[in-house]
């Protein structure tokens, strides 16, 4: 009898823990995305969108929240998790339309390339540690603690997009950026006047963004509620990739790559914020010429 009343005891204890992690999970979960507000997705006409499985098909469970939050958190990141972002970007705002677009840094497909090895910190890179480095460089911000329910859920989100992805061969090039010619010598004049006819209605001359009554529209390219200098998109050939591919939005490829270039070099030398331990980065050598000193 002792021996029963004892075994009730130890699980009781052990599974209470468990069970009230779970509650507050769920909880601040469920809070969420009461509470989440409409975010109208510029880019969900892009093109080059790929086919992945439909959120709005999941189902009611717990599991299906967590990737609702997930996706809440990739497409409303600074009002979402104010104390990790600090600008006002979202990771949405490169990876676009909710991390769905092929050659745009895609999460499709991300469950395969992780862990990997990364020449700019010289190790092997978990998706953890590949996310918080964008919390940290892209969101000017502080990385998530690798076991917090937010960074369980954006993980869950990119694992639910990747579902059909099983080896690096399903793929099929669709990560990374297009191709850029890195031997293309910027022209900063011609990049402000081409930002001017090109870019400006959207990210405004001063490439601070739109954010009208406070709401998330156009990014800021610049300034001090733009990415840091340590960001991949503070890099000229990266951002030419990006707007090679990418922009003006609804003309995407209408840009040459050396006028990608010459837009991507004015812009991303503008003033920004200074990821303060750049001077780490690629710490075994072969940096890329563009990488910001």
């Amino acid at each position: 009898m002792f021996k029963v009343h004892l075994s009730v005891l130890f699980a009781t204890l052990f599974t209470l823990p468990v069970c009230s992690q779970e509650a507050q999970t769920q909880s601040l979960v469920q809070k969420a995305l009461s509470n989440a507000p409409t975010i109208i997705n510029l880019s969900a006409n892009h093109p080059n969108t790929l086919v992945t499985p439909a959120i709005h098909e999941l189902d009611a469970s717990p599991e299906s929240d967590l990737i609702r939050y997930g996706r809440l958190l990739i497409i409303d990141t600074y009002k979402q998790l104010p104390n990790n972002v600090n600008n006002k970007l979202n990771c949405s705002t490169c990876h676009l339309n909710e991390g769905r677009v092929a050659k745009v840094a895609p999460y499709v497909g991300m469950n395969v390339v992780y862990p990997k090895y990364r020449s700019r910190n010289a190790k092997i890179n978990t998706i953890e540690d590949r996310i918080n480095g964008c919390f940290q460089r892209s969101m000017n911000g502080q990385p998530l603690p690798t076991n917090s329910v937010p960074m369980q859920a954006i993980v869950s989100y990119m694992n639910f997009l990747s579902q059909n992805i099983k080896t690096k061969d399903d793929l099929q090039d669709n990560t990374g950026f297009v191709t850029i010619n890195k031997e293309l010598i910027p022209n900063a004049d011609n990049g402000k006047t081409l930002y001017v006819q090109h870019c400006a209605s959207c990210h405004q001359l001063d490439g601070q963004g739109l954010y009208p009554n406070n709401t998330y529209m156009f990014p800021a390219i610049a300034g001090s509620q733009s990415f840091n200098d340590g960001a991949g998109m503070a890099r000229t050939y990266t951002a030419a990739a990006f707007i090679k591919g990418n922009m003006p939005l609804g003309q995407e490829g209408m840009l040459t790559e050396q006028q990608a270039v010459d837009i991507a070099y004015y812009f991303s030398h503008l003033e920004r914020p200074i990821f303060a331990n750049k001077a780490d980065d690629w710490p075994k050598g072969g940096a890329p010429k563009d990488v910001r000193r």
